[in-house]
């Protein structure tokens, strides 16, 4: 992208050099309305529409292709591309305009207040009661196209699996935390998810 990590996705980089950081998500929210969700996201989806019992997809992505593809038990770790965050009032709400030109927060009305409602490094990652009350009453746990390196994600195998829950890996390549999972499936997450959903409805 051509940008350094600390240049566009830490609090500091924002209060440094605020445009460069609303233009590159403004260029990543229009990028996103190119996109479609893919077999992953459609089988993840119907497996929250089927599946009767309780279900909690925690994505550690910023786009909106779940909830595209039709999911609803939902929860953004990282934030959301298409929200924006006022830190005047704290109010997050819908956005999927260029806040480059301009914003309003229409909780508290603050003039150019909004930023992408985005957990940059350093910032706490949102949920994490509600995703560490799922992993300690959690079955089955699945991590799907992930490295493993990046915590408190990383480490939720191991809370689950503490637990007392089955773990499953679908990744393209072994992950940094593998060697903590009870099986793990190799290849592209549009074969193996759709397979797993297919799997698992049948039983």
């Amino acid at each position: 992208e051509g940008h350094r990590v600390e240049d566009i996705c830490t609090p500091e980089a924002l209060a440094r050099n605020r445009a460069l950081v609303l233009d590159f998500y403004d260029q990543r929210r229009a990028a996103l309305r190119t996109v479609e969700p893919n077999p992953a996201h459609a089988a993840l989806a119907r497996l929250d529409r089927a599946w009767p019992g309780e279900l909690l997809i925690v994505t550690q992505n910023v786009d909106d292709l779940h909830e595209r593809a039709g999911a609803r038990r939902l929860l953004h770790m990282h934030g959301e591309l298409m929200s924006a965050l006022c830190e005047a009032c704290g109010a997050q709400a819908p956005y999927g305009g260029a806040m480059l030109d301009g914003t309003e927060c229409g909780a508290c009305g603050a003039q150019d207040m909004l930023r992408p409602d985005i957990v940059f490094f350093g910032e706490m990652p949102y949920a994490m009661d509600r995703i560490e009350q799922a992993l300690g009453g959690a079955d089955l746990f699945v991590s799907i196209g992930t490295s493993g390196a990046v915590y408190p994600a990383a480490g939720f195998v191991q809370g689950a699996r503490h637990a007392g829950a089955r773990t499953l890996e679908l990744n393209l390549e072994p992950s940094a935390g593998s060697y903590h999972f009870h099986e793990s499936r190799m290849g592209p997450a549009s074969m193996l998810v759709p397979a797993w959903v297919e799997e698992i409805l049948a039983s």
